[in-house]
């Protein structure tokens, strides 16, 4: 796992300078500029700026916070915030030598950390920026400040600098799995015959938030029905209930899928949830340092092909973190567009991957499990493994 390795002000540099030098180096960059909430608050070290923690737009620009790093150099970093963020890092200043938070959009926010790069005498031949992350106003200004400058994508550079957790991230990624399910199993109880799936997804948000988490988003279907979008449909005794939900805590993801039913599982639910059941442990029985990323696919699919539902069945694997599908990328082929590099490299201990089945039965209707899994030192630990079998609602024997 990643250890703090380097110091450049009076707090400790929070990520494994070495490992960034050595990807800059292998990426052909000479400075860094993450420009994205999430990459800056991982460089930073620090909570994202309270202002903006949900929202980007101001007036007529954007929040756009800017952290330089130079391959080598950490003691030239460089922190760009917004003026509404002072009294913040004020009270707790991060790592970064040099903090000027008076940018007031992100046009002025790139503009001061170029002429702040020039005034440090960083090399910037080759600069590494987040291309879907740097609006293009501000990339214009960028360009021009910086003539001459190669600006190359830095994400997927960011991305394997974040791949293997530190013991404080794993920490967050337990506690959001574990609230989540929370969440789900109160909801679940407190909600019976009737209940729309609007009122569902909403209970939820307030579950969640009430454990401190932020809400990011439910996925719910109830009955015979594959939609999952929060609707006025209502969840009927005898239907089955999906629940899929991220919730935030502190910048980091847990997601999870938990079942429920409204009266006892007949004997054909039981069956179906057990199979899915299996096919979550086959995976996971993969999951292990040096292990081949791909392998949990393979071990997934060998079981998948035993299940009686196989035809409406679906496997997906993928990194989480402070971004849902982030590396390791373990596959081409999923709702998610991207390479598959990671299928063919071995696993770390530190990685976290969401592991999920999904059956789309066409008369039992959506029943799935996604678990929060990270890879250890020995092999694997499901994050909030709570509420894996039918959870019955509220007067479910009614």
């Amino acid at each position: 796992m990643q250890e703090t390795v380097a110091r450049a002000g009076s707090r400790a540099i929070p990520f494994d300078t070495a490992k960034l030098d050595r990807l800059m180096e292998a990426a052909g960059l000479d400075v860094l500029i993450a420009t994205s909430k999430h990459n800056v608050q991982y460089l930073l070290g620090a909570e994202r700026a309270i202002f903006f923690d949900y929202m980007d737009a101001l007036g007529v620009s954007r929040y756009l916070p800017v952290l330089v790093y130079a391959k080598g150099a950490p003691e030239k970093s460089i922190y760009v915030g917004h003026r509404l963020e002072t009294h913040q890092r004020a009270v707790a200043p991060p790592w970064v030598p040099l903090v000027r938070t008076e940018s007031n959009g992100s046009m002025d926010a790139v503009q001061c950390a170029a002429e702040l790069i020039r005034q440090a005498g960083v090399p910037s031949k080759r600069v590494g920026v987040e291309m879907p992350f740097m609006p293009m106003d501000a990339g214009k200004v960028l360009a021009d400040a910086l003539p001459g400058a190669e600006l190359k994508d830095a994400v997927l550079v960011l991305e394997r600098l974040r791949a293997v957790k530190s013991a404080e991230e794993l920490a967050k990624l337990k506690t959001a799995s574990e609230l989540v399910v929370a969440s789900m199993l109160a909801v679940i109880r407190g909600h019976g015959r009737g209940t729309t799936k609007q009122q569902l997804s909403d209970a939820l948000r307030l579950a969640e938030a009430n454990r401190g988490l932020t809400f990011e988003y439910c996925l719910l279907a109830c009955g015979s029905s594959h939609n999952r979008a929060p609707s006025s449909q209502r969840w009927e005794h005898g239907e089955v209930l999906s629940l899929d939900s991220g919730g935030n805590y502190r910048g980091y993801i847990g997601d999870v899928a938990r079942m429920a039913v409204l009266g006892e599982p007949d004997a054909e639910l039981k069956d179906y949830l057990t199979e899915i059941e299996a096919v979550q442990r086959a995976a996971f029985a993969a999951v292990r340092p040096g292990a081949m990323g791909g392998d949990i696919y393979v071990a997934a699919e060998r079981q998948l092909a035993q299940i009686t539902q196989r035809d409406c069945t679906d496997f997906l694997a993928h990194g989480m973190g402070l971004v849902s599908h982030e590396a390791p990328r373990l596959t081409a082929t999923g709702p998610v567009p991207y390479d598959d590099s990671d299928a063919r490299r071995p696993l770390e201990a530190g990685m976290v991957i969401s592991i999920e089945s999904t059956m789309k039965h066409p008369k039992r209707g959506f029943i799935k499990l996604e678990d929060t899994v990270a890879v250890t030192d020995s092999g694997y630990q499901i994050f909030g493994e709570g509420g894996r079998g039918w959870n019955l609602g509220q007067n479910a024997a009614a």
